[in-house]
């Protein structure tokens, strides 16, 4: 009976340990800002993103680089505490230590996890070996308008940051599966 109960707990822990390493994402970074905005900044395992045609094909990717952008309970009045915010302009420049680069456009995307967040499927500038720093951009959106209450309240809806991390390493992550 001990034995029958050890080996059902030893599997268990098992899927739940492969279970996690599946899902498991990197983060990279937690900032905040005004007006009231929560940021985390993340490389995930390669993922299919439909439309297909639209992105990187899975078969062809690295990591799925993300920022999660979320309004905190510091945010303006008549905000969801914990909802997407919408129209930002998002950017991330991957650079390896041997000098490649790549930037892109995070996009909007949507899955079971996060939700609507930004992110992209990318192939590395360098090797899965290389070690990275990744410079992320949140922009303003390019036209968003603004009503007289909320420019009075707020101001505009943001300003330009810029956050970079260093010495980053994605082999790992770039070696992990979603399936």
């Amino acid at each position: 009976m001990l034995k029958r109960i050890s080996i059902s707990l030893l599997v268990f822990y098992s899927f739940l340990i492969s279970s996690s390493l599946l899902s498991e994402e990197l983060i990279i970074g937690r900032e905040k800002i005004d007006p009231g905005i929560n940021l985390v900044f993340e490389a995930a395992p390669k993922d299919i993103v439909f439309p297909e045609e639209s992105y990187l094909l899975e078969k062809e990717t690295d990591i799925h680089i993300e920022v999660l952008a979320n309004w905190s309970k510091d945010a303006p009045s008549g905000a969801p505490i914990g909802g997407f915010v919408a129209y930002l302009e998002v950017y991330a420049n991957i650079i390896s230590d041997k000098g490649d680069s790549l930037k892109m456009k995070l996009t909007p995307h949507l899955n079971m996890s996060d939700n609507l967040h930004y992110a992209q499927n990318i192939k590395l500038p360098g090797n899965i070996d290389d070690i990275y720093t990744v410079r992320f951009e949140i922009l303003p959106p390019n036209n968003l308008g603004v009503h007289y209450d909320w420019n009075k309240s707020v101001g505009s809806y943001i300003s330009k940051n810029i956050f970079e991390y260093e010495n980053l390493n994605f082999k790992a992550i770039s070696k992990t599966s979603r399936r």
